[in-house]
C-alpha cells in the first residue's frame, strides 16, 4: 500500500522527542511520501530541517495560516515569499535549492476571533496571486469563513487555482461549491468520528477529488482519537472511506495517492 498525507506538521515541537520515530512509523504504513505545509514565520527552519533530513519522503509549502496573521503579516508575507522565490536565507539547504510544492496552508479562519478579518482577508488574496504566478497548488484553511472564503475564490478563479480544501468537515452543499471552483477535498481524521456528516454523502463525491491527511499533530482519527496524531495513522482514515465506499482499502489508496501525486507534480 502507498499512501501520502497531504497535510502534516511533524516538525511541529510535539515531535522533539520522536521525530525520526514517527517518520519511519510512517514508512513501515505505507506512508510513502508526507507534506509539510508551513504555518508562520517561526516553523519555516524546522520544516526545512526535516525535509533536509527526510528528503525523499517529504516535501515542503510555503505559506502564512490564517490564526497566525497579525498586524505584522505583510512582513511575513514578504520574508515567505522570498522562501518562494529561493532568495530566502532559510531555503538554502546544501547542494540544493529547495523545492516548493505548494502554497500553504494558507485561508480564513474567523472561529475564535475576527479581530484580523481585514488582514486575513489580504493575505489570503496575496497568496492565491503567488499560487497563480507560480503555478502552485495551495492548501486553504476555511473555518467559519465559507461565504467569505468562496466570493474570494470566485473572483480570483481564472482557472489558474487548484489545490486542496484542508480538512473538509463541511456540507454536501459546501463541498459541491469547492469542487465546482476546481478543488480537491482533503479527508483526515475528523472523517473517522461518528458525528461527521461528510461520510454521508461521501459516495456523493468524485473519487478522483480526495486526497488523504492527518493534520498531524492534530485531529487523530478513531481509533486513536485522543492521541497525538501521526502520519502512520492515515491508514485509518482511508480505511473507513474504503468502508463507506464498500471499495478495497488498496484501491482508495491507490486512487488517492495518484489524485496527490498529480496535484502537487510529485
Amino acid at each position: 500500500m502507498d499512501l501520502i498525507d497531504t497535510h502534516t506538521h511533524i516538525y511541529d515541537h510535539q515531535f522533539s522527542l520522536d521525530r525520526n520515530a514517527t517518520v519511519e512509523r510512517a514508512l513501515q504504513a505505507g506512508v510513502g511520501m508526507m507534506l509539510l505545509p508551513n504555518v508562520d514565520a517561526s516553523t519555516i527552519a524546522p520544516m526545512l530541517q526535516l525535509h533536509e533530513q527526510f528528503p525523499d519522503c517529504t516535501r515542503v509549502m510555503m505559506g502564512l495560516q490564517p490564526e497566525e496573521v497579525r498586524e505584522d503579516y505583510k512582513e511575513v508575507l514578504s520574508q515567505m515569499e522570498k522562501e518562494l522565490s529561493g532568495a530566502g536565507a532559510a531555503s538554502r539547504v546544501p547542494q540544493s535549492r529547495v523545492h516548493y510544492v505548494g502554497v500553504g496552508e494558507v485561508g480564513l479562519d474567523f472561529y475564535w476571533d475576527a479581530t484580523y478579518e481585514k488582514q486575513q482577508l489580504d493575505a489570503f488574496a496575496t497568496q492565491l496571486d503567488w499560487a497563480k504566478q507560480l503555478g502552485l497548488p495551495l492548501s486553504i484553511h476555511c473555518r467559519n469563513a465559507f461565504d467569505k472564503m468562496t466570493r474570494i475564490l470566485e473572483r480570483k478563479q481564472d482557472g489558474g487555482l487548484r489545490g486542496v480544501m484542508h480538512c473538509f468537515t463541511g456540507t454536501e452543499d459546501e463541498a459541491k461549491a469547492y469542487l465546482g471552483l476546481g478543488f480537491h477535498l482533503g479527508l483526515g481524521g475528523v472523517t473517522t468520528y461518528k458525528n461527521c456528516a461528510v461520510k454521508d454523502f461521501l459516495p456523493n463525491l468524485p473519487l478522483d477529488r480526495i486526497v488523504l491527511e492527518t493534520d498531524a499533530p492534530y485531529l487523530a482519527p478513531v481509533p486513536c482519537r485522543g492521541k497525538r496524531n501521526e502520519p502512520a495513522f492515515l491508514v485509518h482514515t482511508a480505511q473507513k472511506i474504503a468502508d463507506v465506499l464498500g471499495m478495497p482499502l488498496d484501491e482508495i489508496a491507490a486512487v488517492t495517492t495518484e489524485n496527490a501525486r498529480v496535484l502537487f507534480d510529485l
